[in-house]
């Protein structure tokens, strides 16, 4: 099937949910994008508001608080928020890289392979009757004589350690207390699925990534979960092995793409939108294809866009940037992307006020 790629990135916006935006949770919201940076945390609250259209400031931390979403490890070892239920597929795919292994990370931590099992056992039992913050869960290594000279590291902060306990389900960070960091038992919270089988795990999530950020490359699939997840290449092949029968052909302006063959005919009869949306830097739009997409991110503008500037949509691509500065929202349009479309920006720094609870004024720089 030959489609353009206006309607390849229409397609996709109707699946993050921003042309038309969705009306669900904040956990619905999760669910259909999969694993969202958690930080910086009013980053992700806007991620997600901006695909609610009744978000506001806010009910991103109330969803993680209420345990409808848990907060991991996860892509290239920051913290993300996931639904419990879908979680365990996604750490599945991160353990597999087995990092806690590495001779380093035994000098360092002075852990073999083989002294993993009774620590987690050891971390979960300190878990056991509620969440602890960071010096509390210190404290608890401190007073095992196996376990004392990792205080310090946990106290000043080195997550490197922690991270291998989320990936194998034993452990998820919370709220903060205080501007403290909390972690807790991933078992605690209500529709924890545990961690499935990797061969159960790698097609799922494979299949999840075609069905809101395709069409796509394969190529793309393995950027994003050997990259992000650490995932070896071996085993991306073989999940997209398992996936071909249900995978179909897609060419868009002469490259080849896949996409489920489930979603050929929506993708068909998607026509070219002209939504025009304000996105926080490190959005999954632009971090799940990566900033190396030409049809997102013009190459021009790539440099600024890896530094997480706010990115400002136009029919999917990136035509500027914005910042708040004060009661104004303050819109840089990139020379050559065309007319500035001043009324759909109104709205959406409208939208914005909204979200976060104040009147915004816009003003507009084309550069």
């Amino acid at each position: 099937m030959v489609v353009t790629w206006a309607q390849a990135l229409s397609w996709r916006l109707r699946r993050h949910l921003l042309d038309p935006v969705g009306t669900g949770s904040v956990a619905e919201v999760v669910r259909q994008l999969g694993p969202m940076p958690a930080w910086p945390e009013a980053a992700a609250e806007q991620a997600i508001g901006v695909r609610r259209s009744e978000g506001r400031a806010g009910d991103t931390a109330r969803a993680l608080a209420a345990g409808d979403l848990v907060k991991v490890y996860a892509f290239r070892g920051a913290t993300h928020l996931i639904t419990p239920r879908e979680a365990g597929a996604y750490l599945a795919v991160r353990a597999s890289s087995r990092m806690w292994e590495l001779a380093s990370w035994e000098s360092y931590y002075r852990l073999t392979a083989a002294d993993w099992p009774r620590f987690r056992a050891y971390v979960r039992a300190a878990l056991a009757d509620g969440p602890l913050t960071r010096s509390g869960l210190a404290s608890a290594l401190g007073r095992s004589s196996r376990y004392r000279h990792l205080r310090s590291i946990v106290a000043e902060g080195n997550d490197t350690l922690l991270k291998p306990l989320t990936w194998q389900g034993d452990m998820g960070l919370g709220v903060s207390s205080d501007g403290e960091a909390t972690f807790l038992a991933l078992d605690s919270v209500a529709g924890w699925a545990g961690i499935p089988d990797l061969d159960e795990a790698g097609p799922a999530v494979v299949a999840a990534y075609f069905r809101t950020h395709g069409p796509t490359t394969p190529d793309r699939v393995h950027d994003w979960f050997g990259k992000g997840l650490g995932a070896r290449r071996k085993d991306v092949a073989r999940w997209l092995t398992r996936l071909e029968d249900r995978l179909a052909p897609v060419s868009a302006a002469g490259e080849p793409l896949m996409v489920l063959e489930e979603d050929l005919d929506e993708l068909r009869s998607t026509a070219a939108s002209t939504s025009v949306r304000l996105l926080p830097g490190r959005d999954p739009w632009v971090m799940a294809p990566g900033t190396t997409d030409t049809h997102i991110v013009p190459p021009a503008h790539r440099e600024v866009v890896s530094r997480s500037a706010n990115p400002v949509l136009a029919h999917g691509v990136v035509a500027g940037t914005w910042r708040v500065r004060g009661e104004q929202v303050e819109v840089t349009w990139f020379s050559d992307s065309g007319r500035v479309p001043r009324t759909a920006l109104d709205r959406e720094a409208t939208t914005l006020g909204r979200f976060l609870d104040r009147p915004l004024d816009l003003t507009v720089e084309v550069g």
